[in-house]
């Protein structure tokens, strides 16, 4: 059985995500669900003795059902929030992210047959100039996906309510 790298004590959650950054022209690929309200960015839990690149190789697989290369490794994330609703409702939550920006394909074709906790997963391709439009995590690809970048970007985002 494979673990996830992170913990729950009290109403503390941490977890140790991989996550990737899939753009296609000019377009970029949310995940969804039947259950929640918003959108939420392709990867998931890094297994314990895994490395977040085979991790993100594995979620992009997983959920898109399309084996997309790294490009190179873009955001460190450290995300702090409250969760309101789902299995994590009330609880304090601490992610740290690894973000790796995907080598394009040249296609928005998927094979997406994915399920997230046992409620049906969609993939969904956003236009980068109207992201502001949608209710979709993490917040800073907004920004991010609009400039140029050199190097690894370090960033936290607090949407804790207190």
């Amino acid at each position: 059985m494979k673990y996830d790298c992170g913990f729950t004590k009290d109403n503390k959650w941490f977890r140790y995500r991989a996550a990737a950054i899939i753009v296609e022209d000019s377009h970029v690929l949310f995940a969804g669900n039947e259950k929640d309200d918003y959108f939420y960015s392709i990867g998931g839990g890094v297994h314990i003795g895994e490395t977040a690149e085979d991790a993100v190789k594995r979620e992009v697989l997983e959920e898109t059902g399309v084996p997309y290369e790294i490009d190179h490794l873009a955001v460190i994330h450290e995300n702090f929030f409250d969760e309101s609703s789902g299995t994590l409702k009330g609880m304090d939550c601490h992610e740290i992210a690894l973000y790796f920006m995907m080598k394009p394909r040249g296609t928005k074709q998927l094979n997406s047959d994915s399920y997230t906790q046992g409620v049906k997963e969609s993939m969904h391709w956003i236009p980068i100039d109207e992201i502001d439009k949608f209710k979709a995590f993490p917040t800073f690809l907004k920004d991010f996906l609009k400039s140029d970048h050199n190097g690894i970007e370090h960033i936290v985002t607090d949407e804790r309510k207190s």
